[in-house]
C-alpha cells in the first residue's frame, strides 16, 4: 500500500459561515457616563489616608501593590474602634449614594414617561397631518 492522502479532505471552516464570538466589551452595555458611582467601603475610606501617609514614609517606592499590601495589613490589624470612624464615613457616603440612585432613576424613569405619552399611531398621524398641509398649498398654487 502506498501512503497517500485520506479520502477525507480537511477544509479551512467557510468564512461566510463562521459565527463571530462576541468579546467581553462587546457583551457588556454601554455605561451611563451620569450615573453615580458607587460608595467606597470603609476599608477604601481608610486606604484614602493610608495611601499618602505611606508615600510620606516611603517617597522612593512606586508600586501599587507594596501600597495595598501594607494596607490590607493594617486595616487588618486594626480593632473594631479603630475602624468606627472609616465605618461612619463609609455609611454617609452610602446614604448620599442611595439618595442619588433614586434621583437618577426617576430622571431615567421621567424620560422614559415623555417618550412613551404618545402612541406610533398618534405619531405617525401628526406626520401624515403635516406632509398634507404641504401638498394642499401645491395644490393651491397649480389652479
Amino acid at each position: 500500500m502506498k501512503a497517500g492522502k485520506s479520502n477525507a479532505v480537511s477544509r479551512k471552516p467557510d468564512s461566510r459561515l463562521a459565527v463571530k464570538k462576541q468579546t467581553k466589551k462587546e457583551k457588556q452595555a454601554a455605561k451611563d457616563p451620569n450615573k453615580p458611582k458607587r460608595a467606597a467601603s470603609a476599608f477604601f475610606v481608610f486606604m484614602e489616608g493610608f495611601r499618602k501617609q505611606y508615600k510620606e514614609k516611603h517617597p522612593n517606592n512606586k508600586s501599587v501593590a507594596a501600597v495595598g499590601k501594607a494596607g490590607g495589613d493594617e486595616w487588618k490589624s486594626m480593632t473594631k474602634e479603630d475602624k468606627a470612624p472609616f465605618v461612619a464615613v463609609a455609611e454617609q457616603r452610602k446614604e448620599e449614594y442611595e439618595r442619588q440612585m433614586r434621583a437618577y432613576n426617576k430622571k431615567l424613569a421621567g424620560e422614559e414617561d415623555e417618550e412613551s405619552d404618545k402612541s406610533q399611531s398618534e405619531v405617525s398621524d401628526e406626520e401624515e397631518e403635516e406632509g398634507s398641509g404641504e401638498v394642499s398649498e401645491e395644490e393651491e398654487d397649480d389652479d
